[in-house]
Parts: C-alpha cells; structure tokens; sequence
C-alpha cells in the first residue's frame, strides 16, 4: 500500500514536469497513472482469493484516528478504474491540451484528484475518508474552473464546489454519529457491528447524513445541476471526474456501507426513491439537449440514478448488478466523452444538430463511438448487454418491482438514444459543413476511446475475464458475504431478454424521432424557470441580499457601534450562560483586607472618571489610573512580577496614546449626545458586571490544585527551569508565547510606520 502512495507522490511532483518535456506537452505522462494501474492489476488474484489487504499507521492517537488502510474487492474495482480509465485520461490530455499556458497547474490539479479519490476508496478510517472526500470536491473544483476568466467556468467551478462540500458537511455530521454509535473509527470494525448500529436510535439520522453527502457527490436529483453544468470543463476533466470516478465517490460510499443498512426500511426507501427519480429526471433532460457533452452529462445522471436505486434493493444478485454497471457505465462513457471531445477538437463544434458524415474524415473515432455506444445501448455481444440484463433481473426481484423495472425500462431507452446521438447520428449520413476539415487525431487521443471500446466488446464475449477475478469479489463486499455468481452474455429466453429488446425498441423508435422530441422537451419553459438550477441562481442571489441587509444592520460604519455590539453579545452569552447553568456564585469575602477593599472603591470611581471624561487626554489618564490600581491589587495579592509588568505597560501605553493625541485631533470635547454617553455608560457597566460575576463565580468554585501540581513536578524534570511562570510562558507554552510576541511585534512595527508617516506628514506642512 505504501508503494502505491510513494508513486502518487512522485507522479504529483513529476507530472508537471514530464508534461511538458522539450517544451511541449509529453505522452509520458500517463506513464505513472499507467504504473499504478499495473500494480492494482498485479493484486487481482490476492482478491480474487477473497483476501482483504489491512494497513494502518498512526495518525491522530490520542482521537483514536489512523491512517488506515483496506484494499478488497470493491475498493479495488474503483481502484482499477481511477488509474486505468486516469491513464487514458493523462494520455488524452497530453495531446488535446497541447501548448495550453496553464497545463502545468492542470496536471497538478489532476494528479491530486487521481491521489484523493485513490486514498478516499483506500481508506479504512472515516475521518481519513473524510479528508481525501473533500480534496475531490477542492480538486474538482480547480479543475472545472479550468478557465477562471471565463463566468461559465467560475459559476460552474463555484457551484459544483458548494454542492459537493456542503453534502460534505452532511456526511461530516453522519460519520462522527457513526463513529460514536460503533466506538469506533475503523471502517473494516463498523462492517463487523453491523447489525448493532442499525439497531442504534441514531441509525435514521445516520442514514440520512450519509446519504445526503453522497446524493450531492453523485449527482442526485434534486442535487443535480453541477453535474451538466461542469461540461464548461475541458474534454479531460469531464470524462475523468464527471463519468468515471469523481461522481462514482457516492456510489463508493453507499456501496461499502449497504452490509451496514441493507435491510433498514429509510435506507432501502431513501435509495430506490431518489434512484429511480434520478433516472428519469436525467432521461428527460437528457433527451432536450444538442451539445454532446451535456448530452452524456445528463446520461451519466440517469446511471447514478440506476446505481444508487441498486444498491438500494437487498440481495446478492442487486450486488452483482451494482459491481457490473459501474464497470460497464465507466467504460463506455469514458469513451464516448473523449469521442466527444475529438469531435469538437476537430470539427470546432459539439452540437449534434450541426454534424455528420464524420465516419468518411475520421474513421477511427466513428470506429471507437460505434463500439462505446453499442455497449451504452446494451446490445449484445458487449457486456452493456449483460449488465443491463442483470439491472432488469434485479428489478424484477425486488418488491415494488413494477415501479423500479419501468424506471429503469425508460432510462435504458433514453441511453439508447443518447448513444444513437453521438455514435451514429454525428458520423452517419452526409458530412455536414464544419469551420476545419476533420481527420482522426494522433495516437494520443485514440488510445484512450479504441481501449475503452474494445474492452467493452471483449468483457461481452469473455464475461468470465472480469466476472470471477472482479465483479464477484466487489459485489461479496457490497453484499457483506462471500458470493457464488457466473456472469455470462445469454441467460436464455426469459423476461429481462423480453425487456431488454422493449427497451431497444422504444430507445430505436425515440431517435428516428429525435429532433421533434427534443424541440417539444426543449420548449418546456418550466423545467428551466423552476429546476434545480434555477433555484441554486435564486439561493445565491438570496445570500447575495441577505448579506447586504445584514452588513447594512451591523455594520453602519461605526467602530463606537461595532465594539459595543460585540461586547454586548459576549456578556449576553456569558450571563445567560451562567444562569441556565446556574453557575452564578458569589465567594467569601470573609478575611479580606482594607488596602483591598480601598483599592476596589478607587476603581470604581476610576472607572467613573473613565466614562465621565470629555476629552480624549483626560480619558487617557483616568484609564492610566484604572490600571495602576490593578497594578496595586497584584503587588498585594502577593504577585509582583504581575504588579510590575503591568506598572510597566501601563506607563508605556499611557506615554504612546498621548503621543498619538499629540499629532490627531483628538483634543477636541466628546460630540456625544447626553443620550449616546448614557447609552455607552449602561453598556460598560453591564459588560464589566458580567465579567465580575463571571470571576467572582469562578473563585466561589474549590480550587483545583491538580494543573498547578503538575506543573511544579514536571518544571524541573521537563523543563529544566524552577520559576513555574518562566517556565510554563517558555516551555509548556511555548507557541502560545511566541504568538504573542508576534503579535506584539508587528503591533509595534505598525505603530512605528503610522508615527513615522504622521513625521514626514508633519514636515511636509511646515516646509
């Protein structure tokens, strides 16, 4: 396992590099993703065995949190696509990106989403899974807003990221209940208390956080929208993090914890309801669009949707299905996106309406979509074909079937569509007038598409290639036990074989009437005034008001106001605080001494002085006096290394606000209203009485001579030193104190540069 990570290192710090070796843009980058998928390949028997590889390093001890490790059959499948499917990628990219000014950045951002989804699918700790889970939703963000000059690129890079973290947080939330509920971080214990933590009160509201961090990441309906928005993204980005691997992260999460909750009544409703609504959601909008990209985009929502409605339905055979999907679903999309991006590479254009006839210019490309979308069609002999098979068996299965196999029945017409859309409608009939001539591009940007499509038809005529050494492995994961399942093309004449030559029909029947089919879908205003997309616009633009309405209350520009506010609403805090916690004590005043109690009176009328003063000078000297008295209270409570430290500032600030008066015009009379000065009286009297009472609650409390104890045995032993306030200011407090003297410094540095410049001012005049 850390071998695998010393290569993820290296490849963030040589991918920039190697890309752009001589100058230009190298294919040598797709070497180490390609390394890394060699690897996972070379730990395909090891799992097929049905052995799971544990790893754990310390990390955070004292929070019970490790940098733990898991490798089995379903962390392995994903893992095999995000390095196999990134290798095609980086390849792709190499070629398509070539003399872009920003590649370096690109193939770091690139290189660090490839690192954070490998160690979020690795991960066997929940906090470390949280970790890597939001530096996809940060990677993905720099990566969609690959262009930041460009509004489209910044508004879909901004709303992706909003999206993703704040189903983030959700999950955030769900995981610490779940950590707490199993007593325990590790996800490999959490699979083995299954049955305890779904038994938990808690296990409802667990299911709902960690369902709703994963429906915003897969792009759920009504979670959508940044999903086809993110197209604004270069062809790379788009088919690695919105069709391989970024949008599969909350398919991973519910996958790995379904042995968990299978047979929990919210989380088989949660997940068949918001699947099957995902699915046609993103068959309508799929069918209203021209642009290729978003075309598949709105294609790739409808198979999340039927993945998360999957892993929803119990059993060993919706495992099965949910493990041959993805795979199939990953291969066939990653081809067609990077066809897509030939296609407008070539021709300057993505509009499907606008092309055709490409098969006689490009037919390599035509060759790789034809494959790729025979596959998303589901025809045999590929193994779409099996797998759309196994979705229809697995409805049927299920209770509520009817519902879930007519869901699923019109989103595999849809893809049928969708795939007739991109490979055939834009390489069939006459070649249509294009802004260059096409032609197939080099060996970097075929590689890819070619490879994808054949493993497609390969996996279809071979199903045991991929069913033995990796499907059955990930799906006795998801299921939670080991499973016994031959995949295989033909099963016979039976219902799923009836459905599936339905669904061919009616997706063939959809296409021959594509254009007046997607005019009539195109031309319902309503989906685009009151969709998820449009309110994402309308809740930003509520913040938007919002904040304005709020920094307009609170901040009317006046410092006077912002200090009072803030201090106001602490010792609100602090007061009712105390109250509800019925915390307000008062200590024993019994055996206090005269100098003490005379000392207190002067502070008081100090204190009054301070708030009855009319000019700023004499504000200054009254506040002088306020801390020499408190300078006074320490020399006799025994603490003079306080007395004279505070002697010491006191003196030194009193001697620097006068200079300051000196060059500003703070020697004029206070222009407050009688009203304002009583206002600002009862707001000084009401903060410093809560922070008496406060102090005054604290000494009523017995003292706790542990703390103090501790630190006069370690002072010498740790720290060398028998001055406890040296030693706990130097040694135990070290950074504490350097902070402070940081801060004292510049403090000292800014006031030294506004003296100066008020001198140079100064002089100017008199010259």
């Amino acid at each position: 396992m850390m071998l695998i990570f010393a290569i993820i290192v290296f490849a963030f710090v040589a991918a920039p590099l190697v890309g752009l070796m001589g100058g230009r843009s190298s294919p040598l980058v797709a070497a180490l993703p390609f390394l890394l998928f060699a690897v996972f390949c070379a730990l395909l028997p090891q799992i097929a065995a049905g052995e799971i590889v544990l790893e754990a390093h310390r990390w955070i001890p004292s929070l019970g949190i490790e940098a733990a490790f898991r490798l089995d059959g379903l962390s392995l499948t994903f893992a095999l696509l995000i390095s196999g499917i990134g290798s095609a990628v980086f390849l792709y990219a190499s070629a398509y990106l070539r003399g872009e000014n920003r590649l370096p950045r690109f193939y770091v951002a690139l290189t660090l989403f490839m690192a954070s989804m490998l160690g979020a699918v690795l991960a066997d700790d929940l906090m470390l899974l949280a970790v890597f889970w939001e530096l996809t939703s940060f990677t993905s963000f720099l990566l969609i807003g690959y262009s930041p000059e460009e509004a489209a690129s910044r508004r879909s890079a901004q709303q992706g990221f909003l999206v993703t973290v704040g189903g983030g947080l959700a999950m955030l939330a769900g995981i610490i209940l779940l950590g707490s509920v199993a007593g325990t971080f590790s996800i490999t214990e959490i699979l083995d208390r299954g049955e305890l933590i779904a038994a938990d009160p808690l296990a409802p509201t667990i299911i709902v956080l960690l369902a709703t961090g994963a429906f915003a990441k897969s792009a759920q309906a009504p979670l959508h929208s940044w999903l086809a928005n993110a197209m604004v993204a270069p062809t790379p980005v788009s088919a690695y993090l919105h069709s391989a691997t970024m949008v599969k992260l909350g398919i991973y999460l519910l996958s790995r914890f379904d042995p968990v909750f299978s047979d929990h009544a919210l989380w088989i409703a949660l997940l068949t309801g918001f699947g099957a609504v995902t699915m046609l959601a993103g068959s309508v909008l799929a069918m209203r669009e021209t642009d290729l990209k978003r075309v598949l985009a709105y294609s790739t929502i409808v198979s999340l949707g039927t993945l998360t409605m999957l892993i929803g339905i119990p059993g060993a055979l919706a495992a099965v299905a949910v493990v041959a999907f993805l795979i199939v679903h990953a291969l066939y999309k990653a081809c067609l996106f990077l066809v897509a991006g030939i296609i407008d590479h070539e021709t300057g254009t993505r509009d499907s309406s606008a092309l055709g006839g490409l098969r006689h210019f490009m037919p390599l490309t035509a060759i790789a979509a034809l494959l790729g979308g025979l596959s998303m069609a589901g025809l045999p002999p590929f193994i779409g074909f099996a797998a759309k098979e196994l979705v229809y068996e697995t409805g049927l299965a299920a209770s509520a079937g009817w519902f879930l196999v007519a869901a699923a029945l019109v989103a595999n017409a849809a893809m049928v569509v969708v795939a007739g859309v991109v490979a055939i409608r834009c390489f069939a009939g006459d070649l249509s007038a294009t802004a260059t001539t096409p032609h197939d591009p080099g060996f970097a940007m075929l590689a890819g598409p070619l490879a994808l499509a054949a493993l497609g038809l390969l996996f279809g005529l071979t199903p045991w290639l991929i069913g033995d050494g990796l499907i059955v492995p990930a799906a006795s994961a998801i299921a939670g036990q080991p499973l016994d399942y031959s995949l295989s093309l033909w099963h016979g004449f039976t219902p799923m074989l009836g459905l599936s030559m339905l669904t061919l029909a009616l997706g063939v029947f959809a296409y021959l009437r594509w254009d007046g089919l997607r005019s009539s879908l195109a031309n319902i205003r309503q989906i685009d005034l009151w969709g998820p997309d449009r309110f994402y616009d309308r809740v930003m633009d509520g913040l938007q008001r919002l904040a304005l309405w709020q920094t307009g209350l609170i901040q009317p520009g006046s410092l006077r106001a912002y200090v009072a506010r803030t201090l106001v609403i602490m010792s609100l805090a602090a007061l009712v605080t105390l109250l509800l916690r019925r915390g307000l004590e008062l200590p024993s005043f019994a055996g206090s001494l005269m100098p003490d109690l005379a000392i207190a009176a002067l502070l008081v009328a100090a204190s009054v002085a301070v708030a009855r003063s009319r000019n700023f000078v004499t504000g200054i000297v009254a506040a002088g006096v306020v801390g020499f008295l408190v300078a006074l209270l320490f020399l006799f409570q025994g603490a003079p290394d306080l007395a004279f430290t505070q002697f010491s500032v006191e003196a030194l600030a009193i001697v620097i606000m006068l200079a300051i008066v000196g060059y500003m015009p703070f020697r004029e009379r206070d222009s407050r209203a009688a009203v304002e000065r009583r206002r600002d009286a009862l707001i000084s009297a009401f903060v410093g009485g809560t922070a008496s009472l406060v102090l005054l609650a604290v000494l009523a409390q017995p003292f706790d001579a542990r703390l103090s104890d501790w630190f006069r045995v370690a002072s010498v032993p740790e720290a060398h030193g028998r001055n406890l306030v040296n030693v706990i200011l130097v040694d135990f407090r070290a950074l504490d104190t350097m902070g402070e003297i940081t801060v004292l410094g510049l403090a000292a540095v800014a006031a030294a540069a506004v003296l100066a410049g008020l001198r140079r001012a100064t002089g100017e005049k008199r010259k």
